[in-house]
């Protein structure tokens, strides 16, 4: 498919759709994470639900890369888009014939998750199919608020929504917006060749082959990888555990609006990235940024005051789309465009095997930690959260000194892959 500037609007029409999608799913998460929470006043069932709500997904991944390079992309996001809701109204269903227990919604949310792997490696290389490089930096900032969305709207409106009503409305909300974004991902497709169906008959196997293939042949790229699981292991942490801290001394609509003024950061420095892009020093940018971030987590961790939880959120939020941004580009820039999709898949599940070990850990750990203290779950949150902080700043000045990981960036700006227009030095 031709790269043009017109596909930029079909860009920010696909945007607005996973923008609302996330809002959606992000109600959805809150709201049954809080309902777990006060049923149980346990961070490992909460954490559980988390768990199950990102492993499923993260298993077919891969398998779904492959998918987008062989199949019509918007298809596929549709798909994912429309199933998943299955899991949400099968939970709401549950919820509306009584309390709904444990398992039902542990569930509900495992077929959701399976669903969604469609869309994530689909979804990001529709946006290398529309857009060309010198677009990548700029898109990647409104992306980064896309998903953003969950953590800046998504806490403040479901708190205000459990206010006057319960956890069933929230539900009732977010199966909507799955027919929104399904109704956008058909008017994007339409009008957009299909330029994988030479590859339809292609092996399964000797795809995913090839994807790996192409994360190999670029030096630094597979460390990079490496690298980003780590780090996602001590922001996965935080991700669970941030919730059972604040609620240890605030209630349900505090903890909304400390989320949604805390990830008011990353809209702040989405929307500047959204509008300038970064240009060049993207390593710089991805150790400095992930660097600042571990600094806010560590001081989320330790006061137990509402402004200054909300300060050191807004900072860990706000150097996040730096990374993100700069992390994007280094891989979506030395990966030729007709295996972005098995290359992203497969990318996706090695960095994310990092919150994996985190869903899997940090409830479990918070709550041995309360035990071990005798504080509770708050406390075993907070030491937790604080060390997860500390060792994500080592990290990122570990990485600042990787060769390897310069490389990746050298390349991208003086030899782009074939069929990514070098605009971006």
């Amino acid at each position: 498919m031709e790269k043009t500037k017109n596909n930029y609007g079909r860009f920010l029409m696909l945007w607005a759709g996973e923008f609302i999608s996330s809002i959606g799913g992000g109600l959805t998460s809150f709201g049954l994470g809080l309902y777990i929470f006060q049923k149980t006043g346990s961070a490992a069932d909460m954490a559980l639900l988390t768990f199950l709500g990102f492993v499923p997904c993260l298993l077919l991944t891969a398998p779904a890369g492959v998918l987008a390079d062989k199949y019509d992309r918007r298809l596929l996001m549709m798909i994912g888009d429309g199933l998943s809701g299955l899991g949400v109204l099968f939970i709401l269903i549950c919820m509306l014939q009584g309390k709904a227990q444990l398992w039902q919604i542990y569930l509900g949310t495992t077929v959701s998750s399976v669903f969604s792997a469609l869309l994530g490696p689909a979804y990001t290389a529709t946006i290398t199919d529309l857009l060309t490089k010198e677009q990548f930096s700029k898109a990647n900032g409104l992306v980064s608020m896309a998903g953003s969305a969950r953590y800046l709207f998504s806490p403040v409106i479901a708190g205000f929504l459990l206010a006057v009503s319960d956890i069933k409305l929230i539900l009732i909300i977010d199966i909507c917006t799955f027919f929104l974004t399904v109704i956008v991902a058909a008017v994007v497709r339409h009008g957009i060749k299909n330029n994988n169906e030479a590859r339809d008959k292609e092996p399964f196997f000797k795809s995913m082959k090839e994807g790996w293939a192409a994360v190999r042949s670029k030096k630094g790229m597979l460390t990079l990888i490496v690298v980003t699981s780590l780090i996602c292991l001590f922001m996965g942490f935080f991700q669970v555990l941030g919730e059972p801290f604040v609620l240890s001394f605030a209630d349900s609509k505090t903890l909304g609006i400390v989320e949604t003024v805390a990830a008011s950061g990353m809209l702040v420095t989405s929307i500047l990235l959204g509008i300038k892009g970064i240009k060049k020093h993207f390593v710089r940018a991805l150790w400095m940024g992930l660097a600042v971030s571990g600094i806010g987590m560590s001081l989320f961790g330790v006061f137990e005051n509402k402004i200054l939880v909300c300060i050191f959120g807004f900072v860990f939020f706000a150097a996040l789309p730096f990374a993100n941004n700069s992390l994007d580009f280094l891989v979506r820039a030395n990966i030729p465009d007709e295996l972005q999709g098995r290359a992203w898949g497969l990318i996706g599940l090695i960095s994310n095997l990092g919150y994996v070990a985190a869903y899997g850990l940090s409830g479990i750990t918070a709550d041995l930690v309360g035990n071990i203290t005798g504080k509770g779950v708050g406390t075993g949150s907070s030491i937790t959260i604080i060390f997860a902080g500390i060792c994500l700043v080592i990290v990122a000045v570990f990485m600042s000194g990787i060769k390897k990981i310069r490389v990746l960036e050298k390349s991208a700006l003086e030899n782009p892959v074939a069929g990514v227009k070098n605009d971006a030095a």
